[in-house]
């Protein structure tokens, strides 16, 4: 049984707008708010009440959640003028976005001097499908003090929330994650085109290998979107960069080896500098075959 809440939510792009939509249709009261207001009009016929500020957004509320961009807007939206820290009765704040872990640190030690609430860094993985499905993976970093009720409140779009660690420790994990998502990418590129010259029936590739050990979900969504690009598209290449980007200067700061995805960062970036950032991640295969790339500028852009 939930118990009805009252909580804000910053941020109302795809992601962020699925998740206010669940947390209403799940009996929470939501204050939103969002830098262009009108991606909240629908949010509001359902229920969502608006709020002018992020600050007021985080007043009188059992806790806030974002789901941002990038660091910069997370910092701003929590720490500007009229920021959420500004609230004066904040207990936690969940954070949605994918960041550095030394960034998140920062921000969370800079939250519990400003107004001692919890900052728990909670990014996900499974994209909207997997917030209107309510099957998101929700990896924790932060002090548990609050995270039963984080926990029931995320659990309106998430089927799995996982306590990591401390402040940091969720946002380590989704850069695991993305390591292990680009590369499989990657792979999967090299293996369509290898097939396409060795003269396989791509189509079947994906029926072919299921249930074998090179089987997996990316495999089976992306082979398909490899062959043929599809609209609308499901997570932009340029979001892939951005993280892989974080991964690899978290990977300096700690001197964690990462060849592979190294390799991968700069197959992103060849990718990107096609104009095909905005293209959905399958699109890497176009750094393999440059005849590709009209196709899949033409699918649109990512969701």
């Amino acid at each position: 049984m939930v118990t009805p809440m009252t909580l804000g939510f910053c941020g109302l792009g795809l992601m962020g707008s699925a998740m206010v939509q669940r947390l209403l249709a799940s009996g929470h009261q939501v204050k939103v708010w969002n830098r262009t207001p009108d991606k909240a009009k629908a949010l509001i016929e359902q229920g969502a009440l608006w709020c002018d500020t992020p600050a007021q957004a985080a007043q009188g509320v059992d806790g806030v959640l974002m789901c941002l961009m990038n660091a910069e807007s997370v910092e701003s939206v929590v720490f500007g003028p009229r920021g959420i820290a500004q609230a004066t009765d904040l207990q936690w704040l969940v954070d949605h976005a994918s960041i550095a872990p030394q960034i998140t640190r920062q921000l969370a030690a800079r939250l519990r001097d400003t107004c001692q609430a919890d900052w728990l860094d909670a990014p996900v993985s499974g994209g909207v499908a997997g917030v209107q499905a309510g099957s998101l993976a929700v990896m924790v970093g932060g002090a548990p003090t609050h995270l039963a009720t984080v926990r029931q409140a995320v659990s309106a779009y998430a089927g799995r929330v996982t306590h990591m660690g401390e402040s940091g420790a969720g946002q380590a994990t989704k850069l695991c994650n993305q390591i292990i998502v680009a590369s499989t990418v990657a792979a999967i590129a090299e293996a369509v085109s290898f097939a396409e010259r060795n003269h396989i029936d791509t189509r079947q590739l994906a029926s072919a290998l299921t249930g074998g050990w090179a089987d997996s979900k990316p495999f089976q969504v992306f082979v398909p979107r490899m062959l043929q690009a599809q609209s609308p598209g499901i997570g932009a290449l340029s979001t892939m960069l951005k993280d892989v980007d974080t991964i690899m200067q978290t990977a300096q700061e700690t001197q964690a080896a990462l060849p592979v995805t190294s390799s991968v960062q700069q197959w992103l970036r060849t990718a990107q500098a096609m104009g095909l950032g905005q293209a959905e991640l399958s699109a890497m295969i176009s750094v393999l075959q440059p005849e590709r790339q009209a196709e899949f500028l033409a699918s649109g852009q990512a969701l």
